[in-house]
């Protein structure tokens, strides 16, 4: 009885696997063209803040443009610490329109850093990883502590 019972079990997977099977016309939600979707393309996706001074300037932005054919969504923006916080327009960004994702880093924190932002979008790569660097000093030099101006790694308009 028992194997009676496992081959009508059998049978009955077999049967249900051949109704699911499609004849490549039908398109699942999984299989949409690529040339429908927005594309996120950074004109840098790191940012060197430098040597700055303790409690500096601590915004940066991020610019990106969409040059895909959909509206594009940031759904979650996410720093890899409690010190690096990202700001994002919740808007859907249109095609060919351009916008910024502004980071805030502690910088009454002393030393190097290297952070990451994480992205979450409806694009094709579904994540984006924008990453900041740089030293903070201390500031008991007093006015002689050296200062850089950021500097933007990646020129161009990259696709990332």
């Amino acid at each position: 009885m028992k194997r009676i019972n496992l081959m009508l079990f059998l049978m009955l997977c077999l049967f249900s696997m051949g109704y699911a099977q499609t004849d490549g016309t039908t398109q699942t939600a999984t299989e949409v063209d690529a040339t429908e979707l927005p594309v996120m393309s950074f004109e840098a996706i790191e940012i060197d803040y430098g040597v700055i001074e303790h409690n500096a300037d601590p915004y940066r932005e991020f610019h990106f443009t969409n040059t895909g054919n959909a509206p594009l969504v940031i759904s979650n923006a996410k720093g890899s610490c409690g010190c690096t916080v990202p700001e994002w327009s919740k808007a859907p960004v249109l095609p060919g329109e351009s916008d910024i994702i502004k980071v805030r880093y502690a910088t009454d924190r002393i030393g190097k850093f290297h952070k990451t932002i994480t992205l979450t979008t409806n694009d094709a790569e579904g994540t984006h990883v924008l990453k900041i660097k740089g030293e903070v000093l201390k500031d008991d030099a007093g006015d002689s502590v050296p200062t850089a101006a950021p500097s933007v790694v990646g020129e161009g308009l990259e696709k990332h």
